[in-house]
């Protein structure tokens, strides 16, 4: 399925997170870079890796594959570049420790839902 830059919400079983999607070029190199913060998750779609340069926190980072199946999970400091991942296409981020509060590891699988568009 293509995305579309807007909103969403990322599902985990019983969980439910506010989901920005950051499809198009623009909103993907734009990232995090500048925030603070992020209440939720960006996903980033096409993706199969991400760096932390000018970032101003740490991040958690889930690898997906096609069927949004978590390929890995990771935490990256700031001005960390992170290699691609075989298999990967989309990358969500959300501030350290959000995805294990979340109980989002390496083999689940997640459900989005989108909200709307640009």
């Amino acid at each position: 399925m293509g995305y579309q830059d807007g909103a969403g919400i990322l599902r985990l079983g019983e969980t439910a997170v506010p989901l920005e999607i950051a499809a198009s070029y623009r909103a993907r190199t734009r990232g995090l870079l500048g925030r603070d913060g992020i209440e939720g998750a960006l996903l980033l779609t096409p993706a199969a890796s991400v760096h932390t340069f000018r970032m101003r926190f740490p991040i958690d980072v889930a690898h997906l594959d096609r069927r949004l199946r978590v390929i890995a999970v990771t935490t990256m400091r700031p001005n960390r570049l992170g290699l691609p991942r075989p298999r990967a296409r989309h990358v969500l981020e959300a501030e350290a420790g959000a995805m294990a509060r979340w109980g989002l590891r390496a083999g689940a699988t997640v459900a989005l839902e989108v909200l709307d568009g640009p």
